[in-house]
C-alpha cells in the first residue's frame, strides 16, 4: 500500500477563527443533489478535521478532490501537532476508564457501532468510491468489512484467551494474563480508507485500548464521516469522545503520533519507504509497531490449471480498484503449455471491460480512475521504463486523456525478464507483468525473488502441488492460497505479509494479540517455597 497526497491547501490565515477560510471559486460537490449522500451523513462544505470529544482544529483548510473528476467535494481544517496534543491526551484520559469496563461489555459498544457503520452502510459506500475512487460496489465491500470485524470482534469479546499451563513446582499454579496497551495510534492509507482503520479499530476497542487515527491527507471526509457515526454510539453509552480521537493532518501529525511514547501501539499501513522510517523511529522509544506495507504479488498458473477459472481471476485481481491493492495482482507466472492460450484469453477479457472504465459511482463502471495526477504520471514512467526495458504492451500502456479524471487502460507487459528492476518494484497501477516458466520450482523461486512478500496464489488441481507451495519450500508470503486471486482476503484470518510487507497482522485468527500486553504469572498457593529448576538455595 502507498499514502497519497491529494488534498489541496486553500489557505488559512494563522489567529483568525472564522469556521474556515474556504474559497468560493470552485463549486463544491457536496451542494450537487447528485451527491445528497454526502449531506446525510452529516458532511457539509466546510467540515472540521480534528476531534477528541469536541470538534476543534487549528490547521490548513484543504479540499478533498475527486479523483473521478478532479473536482473539489468540500473543505476540512486540519489539526496541527498541537491539536495531536490535546488528542492524545484525552485519548490516554478516557483509556483509563476504559481498560476497565469488562471485555463483554466493550463487545456490546464495538457491536453497536457496527450497527451504526450498517444503518449507513450504502452512504458511506458511495463516498468512499467518491473521495478514494473504487467502483461503488468496493466501496460498499470496503464499508462491509469494518462492518464484518465489529460482528468478530463482538465474538472475540467474550473469548479472549489465555493458557493455564503446568508448573514444575507443587501448590503453584502457571498462567497467562492479557491486557490492553495503552492507546493505539492508527496511520491508514488512501486505498483502503474505511476498512484498514476499522480492522484497528474494532480490535483495539475490544481489548480495552483508546485510539488516534490519522487517516491519508487525501481521504479526510471518510475520516469525518465514520468519526461522527462512531460519535454517535460513544455518546449513547456515555462514553468519553477521546476513546476514538481523529487527527485529520499531514507528516507533522504522524511525526508526533510516531515519536509519542504515549502511544502504546502504532499501526501504520503505507508503502515500504515511509513504513521503514516509522518502524526505525518506534523501535527507537521501543514501542509496539504493527506494519501493513507493500506487496508485489503474483499468481502462477500450473499447466493442469483450470483456465476458466484463471482468468477472472487474474483480472478480478489486476485490475480491481485500479490496481491500488495491496493485494493487486501485479506479476502473472504461467506454465509455458498454456501460455500463450492464457494471455490472448486474458487480453480478451482486458478489451470487454475497456468501456467500463468511468465514474466509480455509476453502476455499469468497472474500473475507476487511479487516486490522483501523480499515480498517473507514475503509471506512465513505468510503461515507458518497461518498454525500453524489452518489453512488449500486449494491451493498453496508455493514459485515457479523453476522459475527465486519472483514467489510464488496464496494462499487459511481456517479454521482460523476470527480474527486471521496473518487475521488482511495485508500482501502484494496473501493470500486469506475465511470465513463462517450465517447472513449478523454477515458478516459486519467482514468486519469492521480490522484496515484498504479502500475497500469493498457484491455481493447479495436483494436491501434492497444493502443499509444496503452502509448506517450508513453497510460497513466502503471509497469504498463499489456492485457486482463488492474490485479493480478497476475509476478515477471519490474520492479513498480513512477510519480508517488506512489515510482518504485521490484522483482523481475524491471533491478530488481536498484537493490540495487548502479555503477563507471565505464577501463583504459589502453597506454604513451600521451592525454586524452578530444582534448585535449592539455602
Amino acid at each position: 500500500m502507498l499514502l497519497a497526497l491529494r488534498s489541496v491547501p486553500i489557505g488559512f490565515r494563522s489567529g483568525h477563527n472564522p469556521i474556515f477560510q474556504a474559497s468560493r471559486m470552485a463549486s463544491y460537490l457536496v451542494n450537487d443533489p447528485k451527491y445528497s449522500f454526502l449531506k446525510e451523513l452529516g458532511l457539509s462544505e466546510n467540515n472540521i478535521g480534528v476531534f477528541h470529544g469536541k470538534w476543534a482544529a487549528s490547521g490548513p483548510v484543504v479540499q478533498s478532490v475527486a479523483p473521478a473528476s478532479n473536482k473539489p467535494i468540500a473543505n476540512v481544517q486540519t489539526g496541527t501537532a498541537q491539536d495531536y496534543e490535546t488528542a492524545i491526551t484525552e485519548a490516554r484520559r478516557a483509556y483509563e476508564s476504559w481498560c476497565e469496563v469488562p471485555a463483554p461489555r466493550r463487545g456490546e459498544v464495538v457491536r453497536q457501532i457496527g450497527d451504526r457503520l450498517r444503518s449507513q452502510l450504502q452512504n458511506l459506500g458511495k463516498l468512499v468510491s467518491l473521495e478514494m475512487g473504487k467502483i461503488s460496489a468496493e466501496g460498499v465491500g470496503e464499508v462491509q468489512e469494518y462492518v464484518d470485524i465489529c460482528d468478530y470482534a463482538t465474538g472475540l469479546s467474550r473469548s479472549l484467551n489465555g493458557q493455564i499451563l503446568p508448573s514444575e513446582r507443587s501448590g503453584h499454579a502457571l498462567l497467562e494474563q492479557w491486557n490492553p496497551l495503552g492507546v493505539v495510534g492508527v496511520i491508514s492509507a488512501f486505498n483502503f480508507p474505511c476498512a484498514v482503520y476499522g480492522w484497528n479499530n474494532a480490535l483495539a476497542l475490544v481489548t480495552g485500548n483508546a485510539v488516534v487515527w490519522k487517516p491519508a491527507p487525501s481521504t479526510p471526509l471518510i475520516a469525518v464521516a465514520v468519526t461522527k457515526l462512531i460519535e454517535d454510539v460513544l455518546k449513547k453509552n456515555n462514553l468519553p469522545g477521546g476513546l476514538c480521537s481523529l487527527v485529520c493532518g499531514e507528516g507533522d501529525v504522524g511525526q508526533a503520533l510516531v515519536k509519542d511514547k504515549r502511544v502504546n501501539l502504532v499501526s501504520f499501513t503505507g508503502s515500504t519507504e515511509v513504513g521503514r522510517i516509522i518502524g526505525q523511529q518506534v523501535q527507537a522509544r521501543f514501542g509496539k509497531i504493527l506494519l501493513e506495507l507493500g506487496g508485489n504479488n503474483a499468481i502462477i498458473v500450473n499447466d493442469d490449471a483450470d483456465l476458466n477459472m484463471v482468468v477472472p481471476a487474474t483480472v478480478f485481481a489486476a485490475v480491481g480498484t485500479a490496481g491500488q491493492r495491496c493485494t493487486t495482482t501485479r506479476r502473472l507466472i504461467v506454465h509455458e503449455s498454456v501460455y500463450d492460450q492464457l494471455l490472448e484469453r486474458v487480453k480478451k477479457a482486458y478489451a470487454q471491460f475497456e468501456s467500463r472504465i468511468g465514474d466509480p459511482l455509476e453502476q455499469n463502471t468497472i474500473i475507476g480512475p487511479l487516486h490522483n495526477e501523480v499515480a498517473v504520471m507514475k503509471y506512465k514512467v513505468t510503461v515507458a521504463e518497461a518498454i525500453a526495458t524489452g518489453g512488449k504492451v500486449e494491451y493498453g500502456g496508455k493514459v485515457l486523456d479523453d476522459k475527465e479524471g486519472n483514467y489510464v487502460l488496464p496494462t499487459i507487459v511481456s517479454g521482460l525478464p523476470h527480474d527486471a528492476p521496473v518487475v521488482l518494484r511495485e508500482t501502484f497501477a494496473p501493470i500486469l507483468y506475465v511470465f513463462k516458466f517450465k517447472t513449478l520450482d523454477e515458478a516459486v523461486k519467482i514468486n519469492n525473488e521480490v522484496a515484498q512478500g504479502l500475497s500469493s496464489s498457484l491455481f493447479t488441481n495436483n494436491i501434492q502441488n497444493v502443499f509444496k507451495w503452502m509448506g517450508p519450500k513453497g510460497s513466502d508470503c503471509g497469504i498463499v492460497n489456492v485457486n482463488i486471486p492474490t485479493s480478497g482476503a476475509e476478515i477471519g484470518g490474520a492479513f498480513g505479509g512477510e519480508k517488506e510487507t512489515g510482518g504485521g497482522r490484522e483482523s481475524g485468527s491471533d491478530s488481536w494479540k498484537q493490540y495487548m500486553r502479555r503477563s507471565t504469572c505464577t501463583i504459589n498457593f502453597s506454604k513451600e517455597l521451592p525454586l524452578a529448576q530444582g534448585i535449592k538455595f539455602e
